[in-house]
């Protein structure tokens, strides 16, 4: 590594304490039940004055069968006389997100679709009384940010859909208004969540909330997104496509637009100064946050684009007025996320990606050496840096889900808990111990490992095991709550988590290890963490089970394929027959740069297929997908249900009305859940 720690202590901070652990005695396995009674913490946000910080808390309402999500602020001084205990903000039916403090820290924004069917700019006074709604766009909004001094807000707006049925009338006599069809023209026709895409963009708006004016600032046939005022207000950064065709590569920049003075209503967009381009290279530029004097601009610089997500990203800075890229993080061989200035402009601070971890880390803003300010085993999602210099950050360790933490000064510095969302829950539960291990490949390749064991199992029980294989492929598995490997072990099972080639925590060569080569490489490195496990005398070789979601269920079909050791399998929305993808998935352009068009490297797609080697699969398959996946599309999984089936094996197909590639219904959650081990305990607990 060429990261150091900013200081020894800070690299083995104690895991903050949970309240008072009741007896183990006392305590009871994890249970399906406990899914809806966790609640997901997220968005953490310092206000101005240093005082509070607010953040969301995402919980299932079992009921309604879906998810809410509301606004809550925690006090987050630390001195004598400071805020008491967390207080909700919102409790609407509709879920609140991004909060947003204003400069003088009173109010707080936020998105929602409470009382309408588009998301719109809600304002909430923290001192209390009912939010107001600001906009009455008649599409959705996306992202906000205020003005620094509050009387505007910048907005990312969805262009008006003259054909969308939530506006249309019906004709005489009819009840609603008849469907009409779907015109294509992009080359980019489709993305999961969204359906098929037409001409239809996201633009920047200046709304004004003394007279609830807005106006129009950015145009065209490209999507705008993360707008950031300078701290003059004289000019809002924000990221866009806009090369000739957007559809046919990847390369976002940052652009600047000037803020005109008095925005007039009515004022058309090409009256306005066009935006001026701040960043060229050709890799995907984002996430634009300027220094306090307005001097630099942060953002996440893109790696290679030929390498498309096997590339390393790399924190770096930009002059606002124009001038030389420089990257600050390029040796670090690391991806890093979330680019945000110090309270005094002298470093960046990041989100730094490395060996099953999230760490805190900051560069000085002129070139240096990285510093880590919070590492160690834990898993940071995000981070966000008081006008003070106070910094909040959403923590993770395998024993806790995300909570809010407040980052103390000082050489003798570490974490304070600022919530406690789920501490009272967890106090009552015994949770299993999650170990991180190192197996070697068949090529020499050290293969990081997590292995998680029924709390409580004797030394030398050899138990059932789970393969489990994460997503991506460039993802990781982490230093974090997994709900899953809990249950799982709660039912008596081990879980290996390997980070094979192709995880993203390892550097670009380990990533890019399997570049047009899927299923050979990662195949060996999760086997030998399996071998590893079986040779430590945890896992039995005669009761192993595989499985993932995404290429998690892509590399599961190449593992049984390739071998019968495994006595039951769950793939969960895969892509078996690639050939059959291409103008299929939203993938066009990633198939083109891995594999080559279809029809030129016909007999590349068909080797990397697993669809034709099918009659190689001896193992229990349960195969599952939502209806509506156009990620990784439902035709996949059916035709790997339909190709088993066909030879004999025993297999099932489900598949989730109406969810994309992410089940997001809590009822279908747990399904899933209920499924995987009613598959597994069918053949891995037969005896």
């Amino acid at each position: 590594m060429r990261a150091r720690s900013l200081a020894a202590v800070l690299a083995c901070l104690l895991w903050p304490a949970l309240t008072a652990p009741a007896p183990a005695e006392d305590k009871r396995p994890l249970t399906l039940d406990d899914l809806f009674a966790l609640k997901d913490v997220a968005d953490p946000r310092v206000s101005p004055d240093g005082a509070w910080v607010a953040y969301t808390v995402t919980a299932v309402d079992a009921a309604r069968d879906r998810a809410d999500t509301d606004v809550w602020m925690a006090p987050f001084a630390a001195e004598p006389g400071a805020p008491g205990e967390p207080v909700r903000l919102t409790t609407g039916d509709e879920p609140e997100t991004r909060p947003r403090w204003s400069p003088d820290g009173r109010y707080l924004a936020f998105l929602s679709k409470r009382g309408g069917k588009k998301t719109q700019v809600w304002l909430l006074d923290r001192r209390g009384g009912e939010a107001v709604k600001l906009t009455d766009y008649r599409a959705d909004v996306s992202d906000l940010a205020w003005s620094p001094d509050g009387k505007r807000l910048a907005l990312a707006v969805a262009d008006v859909d003259p054909d969308d049925p939530d506006f249309a009338e019906p004709p005489e006599g009819m009840d609603e208004p008849p469907p009409k069809p779907i015109v294509i023209r992009r080359r980019q026709f489709k993305r999961d969540g969204e359906g098929y895409l037409t001409e239809i963009r996201t633009h920047l708006h200046l709304f004004d909330l003394a007279t609830r004016e807005s106006v129009q600032v950015t145009d065209g046939p490209y999507d705008d997104a993360s707008p950031v005022f300078s701290p003059d207000g004289g000019s809002i950064a924000f990221v866009s496509n806009r090369t000739d065709d957007p559809d046919a590569n990847q390369n976002t920049d940052l652009f600047l637009v000037a803020v005109p003075e008095e925005p007039a209503e009515g004022a058309e967009a090409r009256e306005m100064a066009p935006p001026r381009p701040l960043t060229r290279s050709p890799g995907a530029d984002s996430d634009p946050a300027f220094s306090p004097d307005g001097k630099l601009v942060a953002y996440l610089a893109g790696g290679d684009p030929a390498k498309m997500w096997y590339a390393m990203n790399s924190v770096a800075v930009v002059p606002a007025a124009g001038g030389e890229e420089r990257r600050l993080t390029a040796a670090l061989d690391r991806n890093a996320w979330a680019p945000r200035f110090s309270a005094d402009g002298g470093h960046v601070l990041f989100l730094l990606e490395d060996r099953g971890s999230t760490h805190l880390a900051r560069v000085p803003a002129a070139g240096g050496e990285v510093e880590r300010l919070v590492a160690g085993e834990r898993e940071i999602r995000a981070f966000d840096v008081g006008a003070g210099g106070g910094i909040a950050v959403l923590e993770s360790r395998p024993n806790y889900p995300f909570e809010v933490f407040a980052l103390e000064s000082g050489e003798d510095g570490g974490l304070r808990r600022l919530t406690r969302v789920n501490d009272e829950l967890l106090a009552g539960i015994e949770l299993a111990p999650v170990t991180r291990f190192t197996a070697t490949s068949r090529d020499g390749t050290p293969i990081d490992y997590f292995q998680v064991v029924p709390a409580g199992t004797e030394p030398g029980a050899r138990l059932p095991t789970l393969l489990r294989i994460h997503g991506g492929p460039t993802a990781q598995y982490a230093n974090e709550f997994a709900f899953d490997w809990q249950l799982f072990a709660a039912r008596g099972y081990a879980v290996v988590g390997a980070n094979p080639r192709g995880s993203s925590g390892y550097g670009e060569a380990f990533a890019y290890a399997i570049w047009a080569d899927w299923g050979n490489k990662d195949y060996e490195d999760v086997m030998a963490a399996v071998d590893h496990a079986i040779a430590r005398g945890v896992a039995d070789p005669e009761r192993l089970g595989v499985g993932g979601w995404s290429y998690g269920a892509m590399l599961t079909n190449y593992v049984i394929v390739k071998t019968d050791r495994f006595g039951a399998a769950i793939s969960g929305s895969s892509e078996f027959n690639y050939l059959s993808n291409y103008g299929h998935d939203h993938y066009q352009l990633e198939w083109e740069l891995e594999l080559g068009l279809p029809w030129v490297e016909t007999e590349r797609w068909i080797r990397l297929s697993p669809f034709f080697q099918v009659e190689k699969i001896v193992t229990p398959t349960l195969v599952l997908c939502g209806q509506e996946d156009w990620n990784v599309p439902l035709l996949n999984s059916e035709q790997l249900y339909q190709a088993l089936k066909r030879l004999g094996r025993d297999t099932e197909l489900v598949i989730y009305p109406g969810e994309n590639h992410g089940i997001s219904r809590p009822s279908f959650q747990r399904d899933r859940l209920e499924r995987y081990l009613a598959w597994y305990d069918r053949y891995l607990k037969k005896d």
